[in-house]
């Protein structure tokens, strides 16, 4: 075989004959893609209700076929559940979500302080956190009003239509343009009438530094047996500093000791009868 020449050959002036197209290559976010069709079918379940494969392709976008083969294979893994023609979150969800929660060290650290603020005041008592620009709810803990306050674990509501989305949302940048926040910031403590459920108010406060806090919590009634002021937001507002020191605590993994019994009221935020 003679060896190539180092040098250029001369360019012929024949126009060259085109040859088939080359094959495509496999797109390289094909996993990707995949993981976001998963993510699209388990997003469709994000309310109550259980849904059909037409409910399914009609919140996703997803040709039927793909929607249909994809539900069978979830239901095989256990992320969905099957009754007939409707289809449910499955257990493994359920296991993975409860897991997520139980191994979050500020939930871990809010517990027994949450339970204490329901005790003393009677009322809803959640935990939430900031995504975007709503709050995703971490814990509720009720007693005679939980059935009555549409509130979940995992749900989400607009943060600013809420006393634990306003006591976050002083802590960010936009407090700067913001009267209503501004006043939150500097209280330390917020408050909401009706703004998410009506008939319904909230008192909330942040957990961690002002200007940067990493969740709130508030307690939650019907306006009409709660009073907005020092009365609740001073118990709120103690609950949110002990949370705070025991997930701080829990960060540089000290054991906690036993904790000094409550000085809160025996009953606190409850409207005295006329």
């Amino acid at each position: 075989m003679t060896p190539s020449s180092p040098f250029p050959t001369a360019v012929s002036e024949t126009p060259a004959v085109p040859g088939p197209p080359a094959a495509p290559h496999a797109p390289v976010s094909a996993p990707t893609a995949v993981l976001e069709r998963v993510s699209s079918v388990l997003d469709a379940f994000d309310g109550p209700g259980r849904l059909t494969l037409s409910d399914v392709v009609r919140r996703t976008g997803l040709p039927r076929s793909s929607a249909h083969r994809m539900l069978d294979q979830l239901v095989q893994m256990r992320w969905l559940r099957r009754e007939g023609r409707d289809y449910e979150l499955g257990m493994r969800l359920v296991e993975l979500g409860s897991l997520a929660v139980h191994q979050d060290r500020l939930h871990a650290a809010a517990i027994p302080t949450l339970n204490e603020l329901h005790r003393v005041t009677g009322y809803v008592v959640h935990l939430a956190v900031l995504d975007g620009p709503d709050i995703v709810y971490l814990e509720k803990i009720g007693g005679r009003f939980s059935s009555v306050v549409p509130t979940r674990i995992g749900a989400r509501r607009p943060a600013r239509r809420t006393a634990v989305g306003k006591a976050l949302l002083a802590g960010s940048a936009a407090v700067a343009h913001d009267q209503e926040l501004l006043r939150v910031h500097d209280r330390g403590v917020a408050f909401e009438k009706e703004e998410s459920v009506r008939g319904f108010g909230c008192v909330g406060a942040p957990v961690g530094p002002a200007d940067a806090p990493v969740a709130a919590i508030s307690v939650c009634g019907p306006v009409a047996h709660m009073v907005f002021d020092h009365r609740l937001a001073g118990p709120v507002r103690m609950a949110a500093a002990e949370i705070w020191r025991a997930y701080e605590t829990s960060r540089v993994h000290v054991t906690p000791t036993m904790q000094r019994r409550s000085a809160w009221p025996a009953r606190a935020g409850a409207r005295t009868p006329a």
